[in-house]
C-alpha cells in the first residue's frame, strides 16, 4: 500500500497515528467538451471554500458506486447514469485519514442545486478556482496526464 499524501503536515494529526480511515466517495463530472465539475466546501466544514470533486461518506454496507449515487442527490441535486471507477489516493488531513474513491461520471440527469450553500464550476485545467483541497490536486495532474497538459495543473 502506498503512503498517503499529507496534507498540512506541519498541523497535529486529530485522532493520532492508528485513527481509523474513512472511505470516501468521489464524483469527478465531465462534460463532453472536456470541463469537469469542482465544488466549494460548504461554510462551517474543515476546509471551507477550499475547491474539490463532489462526494462524501461511505456508510456501512455500501458500495462505493452507492454511496455516489446517494451524495450527488443529497449534495448537488443530480441523479448519475454510468460510474466508472478511476483511481484511489489516500490523503492524511489534519481532521482524518481519507481513501478518496475517484469515479468518472458521464452522464446524469437534473440540474446542479447546491444543497450545501457551495458554489460550483466548470473547470478545465489549468483551473481557475483556488484554493483547491490538497486531495483534489493529485485528479489535475492525472487529467493532465490524460490529455497531454504540459504546465501547471492548478492557480496557486
Amino acid at each position: 500500500m502506498t503512503a498517503p499524501l499529507v496534507a498540512d503536515g506541519d498541523r497535529p494529526r486529530e485522532g493520532g497515528p492508528d485513527r481509523k480511515e474513512v472511505a470516501v466517495a468521489v464524483g469527478v463530472l465531465v462534460r463532453p467538451d472536456g470541463a469537469f465539475l469542482l465544488t466549494s466546501r460548504p461554510a462551517g466544514k474543515v476546509y471551507a471554500g477550499y475547491w474539490e470533486f463532489p462526494g462524501g461518506k461511505i456508510e456501512p454496507g455500501e458500495s462505493v458506486e452507492q454511496a455516489l449515487r446517494r451524495e450527488l442527490i443529497e449534495e448537488i441535486g443530480v441523479t448519475i447514469g454510468d460510474v466508472h471507477p478511476w483511481r484511489i489516493e489516500r490523503v492524511d488531513y489534519p481532521h482524518a485519514l481519507v481513501r478518496l474513491h475517484f469515479c468518472k461520471v458521464f452522464d446524469w440527469q437534473g440540474e446542479l442545486h447546491m444543497h450545501e450553500g457551495q458554489s460550483f464550476a466548470w473547470q478545465q485545467l489549468p483551473v481557475a478556482v483556488t484554493p483547491v483541497l490538497p486531495g483534489t490536486v493529485p485528479v489535475l495532474a492525472w487529467f493532465a496526464e490524460e490529455r497531454g497538459h504540459a504546465g501547471p495543473t492548478h492557480a496557486g
